[in-house]
């Protein structure tokens, strides 16, 4: 994605050299500079990933193959947090693995899942909100247990 808050379009991102900087990114293809903003719509990415697929990726992988890297993904972010939150210690082959990258792999293929079966994950995320809050309106405030302080964290 490329451009401005106000105009952005997708783009190939064989992308050669990202540099971070208050909130944008300096991506640097095929020796043009685009500046990015960090800030992207549900929509913009299901699109990015998808452009992305066909154009890094060559293709989909099938869902199945999909779902298991999924449940892959999502161990991975478990034995970060088992190590960085819980009482687990942190192994040679743990270093350098960073929470919101391995979250970024598990959004990665949710989005793809999403993409290849036609779900608008902007409007199925409105659509599950809706539903939580008529059906929760009262429930988590008239539960005593949140109102506990946390143990254990």
């Amino acid at each position: 994605v490329a451009g401005t808050a106000n105009s952005l379009r997708v783009l190939p991102l064989n992308v050669l050299t990202i540099i971070r900087r208050s909130g944008d990114a300096k991506l640097e293809l095929r020796g043009t500079t685009y500046i990015t903003s960090y800030q992207m719509t549900i929509a913009e990415a299901q699109k990015t990933i998808d452009q992305w697929i066909t154009t890094t990726g060559v293709r989909y992988f099938n869902e199945l193959t999909n779902l298991a890297i999924l449940t892959e993904e999502v161990g991975e972010v478990a034995r970060l947090i088992a190590r960085q939150y819980g009482e687990q210690s942190f192994k040679e082959s743990d270093k350098g693995r960073e929470l919101g990258d391995e979250l970024a792999d598990v959004l990665f293929v949710v989005i793809c899942l999403a993409n290849q079966t036609g779900v608008d994950l902007e409007d199925a995320l409105r659509r599950n909100l809706a539903k939580k809050t008529a059906r929760d309106t009262d429930r988590h405030q008239n539960n005593a247990k949140l109102r506990q302080p946390q143990t254990g964290a």
